[in-house]
Formats: structure tokens, sequence, C-alpha cells
């Protein structure tokens, strides 16, 4: 049986992750695990993430996942961030007066700032960015199958991804200005939204991520 791994290191929103993750996988085992050994096993391993990145960053490393990440990436077997677990993917984030990440995707994490303004109407823009959002995919990638351009997503998150290189963009979405939402190089695929949050779109997102063998 084809297994999927749900990385565990305490932050992440893993039942509910987990759950999606066996409702589209069609008779797939999915492992939510903190075990490298299990990890590296898995055909396909999922990165999520909540909370803030300093201490996302420090279970992490505690743990070494932050080298099993990278050896995941490395070999081939197909990654998929979520929310924080993508922000972790980049270089360094502004959260937590600065935090060093795993620097898989070279880049920053920005916050969206105190004073973020609609530009259309002036109105000041609440933070975090809550709620349902359009995602305009930029990238042809095979995790986008079957989801139509422009789709909604949900968002919870105060902070966003400023990928230092523009081809790896896959999605972006505006609340307040355009941002990245969503990144792609060979194996890895990183969003900001929740697909389990995500009704249909979300759902088909994640069955494609269990049906993709890496390669864009």
């Amino acid at each position: 049986m084809s297994r999927a791994a749900v990385i565990d290191y305490g932050m992440g929103n893993l039942h509910s992750v987990a759950k999606a993750l066996e409702q589209v996988g069609h008779g797939i085992e999915v492992d939510v695990t903190s075990d490298p050994a299990r990890i590296l096993a898995a055909e396909h391993v999922v990165f999520p993430g909540v909370g803030a990145i300093r201490d996302c960053m420090a279970e992490i490393r505690r743990l070494q996942l932050d080298t099993v990440v990278h050896q995941v990436a490395e070999a081939g077997t197909p990654l998929l961030g979520v929310c924080v677990g993508m922000q972790a993917l980049m270089g360094w984030s502004a959260e937590n007066e600065g935090t060093d990440c795993l620097g898989i995707f070279p880049g920053k994490v920005r916050s969206f700032g105190a004073d973020l303004k609609d530009p259309l109407s002036g109105e000041r823009l609440k933070i975090p960015h809550m709620g349902w959002n359009q995602v305009h995919q930029v990238m042809s990638h095979p995790l986008w199958q079957g989801i139509s351009q422009d789709a909604r997503f949900y968002f919870v998150h105060s902070y966003y991804v400023e990928p230092a290189n523009p081809d790896v963009i896959a999605a972006s979405s505006s609340y307040g200005f355009p941002f990245t939402v969503a990144v792609a190089r060979d194996n890895v695929f990183a969003v900001q939204f929740h697909p389990e949050k995500s009704q249909h779109a979300g759902l088909k997102l994640y069955e494609n991520f269990l049906n993709w063998d890496g390669k864009s």
C-alpha cells in the first residue's frame, strides 16, 4: 500500500490534514509522524504548520526534521508545504524579529504590516488575512489539474513569502497588493492557503498531490 507521511512537529493542523488526505487517497495509508525513517520511506510527504515561525523552527530543529525535509526534497519524493510549512521552506522570515528557516527556496517571508489598505477604497484591511480569496495560477502544474483559474481557497496568515526567483511562483493572490501564494520547483510544491479548509478545490489539490510523481 502506498503511504503518505504528514510531518508532525507539534505545530500543524495535523488531524484536519490527515483526514482530508484519507478522504481523497483511495486506500493510501496516511501516517502522521515525526519519525525520520517513516517520513523518508513514504511515497508522498506533507509538511504543514501553524503558529509562530520561531517556535515552529525550534521544534523542527529539536526533532532534527530540518535535515529530514532537506533529504525528502533532495530524494525527489513529492513534498507539499502548507501554510507555515511553506514559509519554513524559505531562507528567512521577518517574524519574531527575524528567524532563519530551511532555505529550500531562496527568499524571505514578509509581514503584511499594520497599515495595510485596500488600494481601491482606501479602507484598512484586517490582519491576519483570514477567509476566502481567489488564487490565480501563473504556472502550469499537475497540482492545478481540475482546479479552475481563480478558484477560491481559505487563508489564515499575517506573513507572506517573497521568493528570490520569480520563476518558482506557481500562483498569486491579492490582499492590499499582489502576493505569492504557491511556489513550485522540481518535486516540491508549497501553498500559503489551507487546502483542508478549502472544500472541493482544496480536496482536489490534495488528490492531485497524492497522484503526482514529483515531476512537472
